[in-house]
């Protein structure tokens, strides 16, 4: 997971509306305008609703307020609403659990998350045996939260001998995460406790002795600092179990060690693996892919805070220029994944104690179009999991020298199957099925058979198999003649009048790739003759790393040209027409859908802005903003400068111009995106518009980027969002 990236994780989750169905008030509530003007590399830039960025003034939360409670009675209003909720509801009910972040040990012992069917929040569970009776751990729904809000877990971590749980917890969205260390016998926590955390790159490490863990946590800033100080100077320390964390030593950090070089903007951490005697030390650069790493024995962890005339224990594995964006360890080798003159990412390995980047054994060659995403290491082999335009494939290569990859064929037909669980120590591993019109499954892979085995941790659930629907993958021309690969869903049989209301997604950014993957709540816009269909735009990472910063930086506008492309696609080929064409983005894919909408407002009936990126010329003055200037740019360099202004949606909201009708969502707890974003942009197209077209602002005080939040903040999102986008269409109306 991305930790500063201004990633949208699954269905946003935003906003639970009032019961009550209270009068409609008759338009928004319109913000006051305040001109800001800066000329910034000579060009002049207006920023109207600047004084929007202080969201503890009164005034302001005062129209946040208005405007919730305005989108909050529309959409009570809208016919068939509460019917697409319920049927929401049904749909996502029907498996008995669901499990996620299953962890295998080689005595069999299993833990994971689940999420029962009428439960809201998931909970930690262990299990001694697959088939023994699971033992609850964590339960973050039965710890009273502040403000009415909810807990969720964030991370999580068995020491080695099982005795102790560190995890974390965020309230409502915050992603604020405090450690906590449960005594698995008593049933309780310790009181080590620990705030300000900064698990997202890389979560708590335990030591071997299961003494204590190394773990990196966010500087505690002074009254009044400069918000753009908060994710500075962060650094990794070594915690022993009841000790006060105040005098936590630390161990990798800036400026501790004169042979490891990072800067104030890094994010340091230690992975160490089980069964390896060394340590890593991984820097990741902002949000930027390339890491650098280095290695130390592992038997010198304890003592990393340097000591006069100590020699540095750290050696360095790799930099920004070898462009390796994961690892694993084996034993006393790495296996690295990278970039470098390979769009389509190598697999390399070598030594720990003499590393050699530059002469790494190359294991898997960059192959195509099919890109490496990812390599874990087991204890009999290799894993390495790839894809092809988001359907994925493993291959397993022995360690052995010359060892050449296998492909594992995916279970039952799925086209796409990748690698979920993998323990350094324990044979073999787990993966899951996908495709885009049916569930997947988990399953064991035994290297020894050569066979899968159900795991049973997928239960099938009535909606996971219907028929009737199917998908495509074609690639569409884009406006400089390039290819754009766009994955198209819907019923068996649809007809190709234009007259299907169809909702077209992209993200576009960090090199990420839209997989292939199946919900069940989808079949609820299926079933009703609707179209869902993702873009796979540039900025992405479906076709490489090449296709990464086509859509990058100056580049930028590829995405959402790509967007316009596979929307004019989806028209020219009687899909859809403009009337019934739906779009949306979130987060970075804001950048997508806002500047899609701004260029091409005729080409939709309506648009979905999710926690979007919308005021880039601004974000980098913001917390999350610093660590995102290597992704998008910033505006102390002219080219970056421009390319900022280029993509930033509210810069090119134009007065009089006929926009569709536009719902933006935020959680206000978000802190990847502010979320006076959408309100700036929300206020600008409400005085722009010349459509009479809606313009909503939907508001969660209990949320935040969509991460941690409830199930029914989830369903209820969804439900709000389709309906509108449908009553804009007029279509919506209550199933038979």
């Amino acid at each position: 997971m991305r930790r500063h990236g201004l990633l949208l994780v699954a269905t946003l989750v935003l906003f639970t509306p009032s019961a009550t169905r209270a009068a409609t008030p008759e338009r928004a509530p319109a913000a006051p305008v305040r001109d800001t003007v800066e000329t910034l590399w000579g060009v002049p830039v207006h920023d109207p609703y600047r004084y929007m960025e202080d969201l503890k003034d009164a005034a302001v939360q005062q129209w946040f307020r208005a405007q919730a409670d305005y989108t909050t009675a529309t959409l009570a209003h809208i016919p068939g609403r509460d019917a697409l909720l319920a049927r929401l509801t049904q749909l996502d009910s029907g498996r008995p659990f669901r499990i996620a972040g299953v962890r295998r040990t080689p005595t069999g012992r299993l833990y994971y998350q689940k999420l029962a069917a009428g439960e809201n929040i998931a909970k930690l569970y262990v299990r001694p045996t697959a088939d023994a009776p699971e033992q609850l751990l964590v339960d973050p729904s039965a710890i009273p939260a502040p403000d009415g809000g909810h807990w969720a877990l964030s991370f999580w971590s068995a020491s080695p001998d099982h005795r102790y749980i560190v995890y974390g917890l965020a309230a409502s969205g915050s992603e604020q995460d405090v450690l906590h260390v449960l005594d698995v016998a008593a049933g309780k926590d310790l009181p080590d406790t620990i705030d300000r955390m900064e698990a997202g790159y890389t979560d708590p490490q335990w030591l071997p002795d299961g003494s204590g863990f190394v773990y990196a946590r966010r500087r505690e800033l002074s009254p009044g600092a400069p918000e753009t100080e908060g994710y500075r100077l962060t650094a990794t320390f070594l915690h022993r179990l009841g000790a006060d964390p105040a005098q936590d030593t630390r161990v990798f950090a800036k400026d501790l060690w004169p042979n490891v070089g990072m800067t104030a903007e890094d994010f340091p951490s230690i992975v160490l693996t089980r069964g390896s005697a060394w340590a890593i030390g991984k820097i990741k650069h902002g949000d930027s892919n390339p890491l650098t790493l280095y290695a130390a024995p592992l038997a010198t962890v304890a003592e990393l805070a340097p000591k006069p005339g100590a020699a540095s224990p750290w050696t360095k594995l790799c930099d920004i220029a070898d462009s390796v964006t994961t690892f694993a360890v084996h034993g006393d080798e790495i296996w690295l994944v990278s970039a470098q003159q390979a769009s389509a990412f190598k697999v390399v390995r070598t030594p720990l104690a003499r590393p050699d980047f530059a002469h790494a054994t190359v294991v898997l060659p960059a192959e195509g179009l099919a890109v490496v995403d990812n390599v874990a290491c087991t204890k009999d082999a290799a894993y390495i999991t790839r894809h092809r335009t988001g359907a994925s494939e493993v291959l397993r290569i022995g360690y052995a020298a010359g060892a050449k990859p296998e492909p594992l064929a995916a279970p039952a037909g799925f086209p796409s199957v990748r690698v979920v669980t993998a323990a350094p120590d324990v044979d073999g591993v787990l993966v899951a099925t996908a495709a885009w019109t049916r569930a997947g499954r988990t399953y064991a892979y035994d290297p020894s058979t050569h066979a899968f085995t159900d795991t049973h941790l997928s239960p099938a659930g009535p909606f996971d198999d219907l028929p009737g629907f199917e998908s495509a993958e074609v690639e569409v021309r884009g406006h400089d003649g390039v290819m754009i690969p766009l994955s198209i869903i819907h019923k068996k049989g649809l007809k190709l009048d234009g007259s299907n209301p169809t909702l077209l997604t992209a993200y576009g950014s960090y090199g990420l790739s839209r997989e292939v993957g199946f919900q069940a709540t989808t079949i609820a816009w299926l079933e009703r003759g609707g179209v869902y269909a993702v873009a796979h735009v540039r900025g992405g990472g479906e076709k490489g790393e090449a296709w990464h910063r086509a859509g990058q930086k100056l580049n930028k506008p590829n995405t959402w040209k790509d967007f316009i492309s596979c929307a004019e696609y989806l028209v020219a080929k009687g899909y859809t027409s403009p009337g019934k064409l739906a779009g949306q983005g979130g987060s970075a894919g804001g950048i997508t859908i806002g500047r899609a909408v701004t260029e091409r407002p005729d080409l939709f009936a309506a648009a979905l802005f999710d926690v979007g990126a919308l005021n880039t010329l601004r974000a980098e003055f913001t917390m999350n903003g610093v660590p995102n200037i290597q992704e998008f740019g910033t505006v102390t360099d002219s080219a970056e400068f421009r390319g900022l202004y280029e993509m930033d949606t509210y810069q090119h909201v134009k007065d009089g111009v006929k926009y569709p009708a536009v719902m933006l969502s935020h959680g206000i707890n978000d802190p990847r995106v502010n979320p006076w974003e959408s309100g700036k942009t929300a206020a600008r197209l409400q005085a722009a518009t010349a459509s009479g077209k809606p313009i909503l602002m939907r508001i969660d005080y209990h949320a935040g980027h969509g991460i941690g939040s409830t199930r029914t903040q989830a369903l209820q999102a969804t439900a709000d969002k389709w309906a509108f986008v449908l009553w804009q269409m007029g279509l919506l109306k209550p199933l038979p």
